[in-house]
């Protein structure tokens, strides 16, 4: 048994971070499924732009989106959305094996709503629709509007991934929400055992801005820290979680059938050469996680990886550096708002490539 699949033994279930209709019909998805135990894909703009640039298998298709539909936001849906229902059919049996637990595709709302709470609403019901799959998971940012429509699609039973979680603040008001969510849906007389929702923490840019900062700052410790924020945040966050989801609050909603808001390790592919490829995988290896990797960092496992539970490991350490970078003047709050406003911009960028390219 490969360290891939070693790693979903020990309760963590790695998604792939990216999709194509070559990954699709040259069955290299289905490999990583079958020889790896990818349980799940994630998907942007920016991965559609890649995908539709490069793999062969979507000419027809897009000659005929051109006659037929005149708006290229439809036409870059229309190609896509064929893809996440292909991708959510082939992951249909690991979803059904686990009862909703796991198996998901996600695909993005346009980012170009990411401040807009009702139009986020609307957009989400929209391609749940038009996907017409029980394992998509519609992806809306954790903007404070984003954070709002999340709720409303969780009362209304639609499953999301909340991406774009770059501080452990962030992550709470997005936990606080799910329970809102469910207390609604609940009261409103729906089932809540079919709900699902993830949180999409991102740890490589944490990493990037902290350590340009604690580079400045130039001294022994501060230099010390470089490459620790990300992994400290994201172990804190795993710690938060276990309290939010074994409280009383949530023990009802589980009595009921409701599932917990799983931590997903987003951006996980090293930035930082000096670093290890695995720097944001081997120590956040842990149960009720999810860690989405680009081909690269999956591959990395596969060939050197080492499969231990780690994330409940190191947790004083953890903390302990979250207070010296506060004591240094690092406000991982401020890193986080800065970072969200900055992804928000990036997917906002890759989308209208994403729009160029198929006009």
């Amino acid at each position: 048994m490969n360290a891939v699949k070693q790693i979903t033994e020990l309760g963590q279930s790695i998604w792939l971070d990216n999709l194509s209709r070559t990954l699709i019909h040259d069955k290299e998805l289905e490999r990583l499924v079958g020889d790896d135990g990818i349980s799940g894909v994630t998907s942007n703009p920016s991965i559609f732009h890649a995908a539709i640039a490069t793999s062969p298998y979507y000419a027809d298709d897009l000659a005929r989106l051109k006659d037929a539909e005149t708006n290229p936001e439809r036409r870059s849906e229309a190609l896509v959305v064929a893809d996440v229902q292909a991708a959510c059919d082939l992951l249909r049996p690991i979803f059904d094996r686990t009862q909703g637990k796991d198996g998901y595709v996600s695909l993005e709302v346009s980012p170009r709503w990411a401040y807009d709470a009702d139009a986020t609403v609307k957009e989400g019901q929209r391609l749940a629709a038009w996907v017409g799959r029980a394992n998509l998971l519609v992806k809306v940012p954790g903007t404070p509007a984003g954070v709002t429509a999340f709720e409303t699609l969780t009362r209304l039973g639609i499953n999301v991934n909340v991406t774009l979680l770059f501080s452990l603040t962030q992550t709470e008001c997005v936990w606080q929400a799910y329970l809102r969510g469910l207390k609604a849906r609940m009261a409103d007389g729906f089932e809540i055992s079919h709900s699902k929702a993830v949180a999409s923490l991102f740890l490589s840019r944490v990493d990037t801005l902290v350590d340009a900062r604690l580079t400045e700052i130039g001294s022994q410790g501060a230099l010390a820290l470089r490459g620790k924020a990300a992994v400290a945040m994201a172990k804190s966050a795993y710690m938060r979680y276990a309290e939010i989801f074994n409280a009383a609050d949530f023990c009802a909603l589980r009595q009921a059938g409701a599932q917990p808001q799983y931590l997903l390790w987003a951006s996980t592919g090293s930035k930082n050469p000096a670093y290890s490829d695995l720097i944001y995988v081997e120590p956040l290896i842990g149960a009720e996680t999810i860690n989405t990797m680009p081909d690269k960092t999956i591959s990395a496992i596969r060939d050197h990886g080492r499969a231990a539970t780690n994330l409940g490991l190191g947790l004083v350490e953890a903390q302990t550096q979250l207070a010296e970078l506060d004591t240094l003047g690092i406000d991982m709050d401020a890193v986080g708002e800065t970072l969200q406003a900055d992804g928000a911009k990036l997917f906002s960028a890759s989308f209208d490539q994403l729009l160029a390219l198929v006009a």
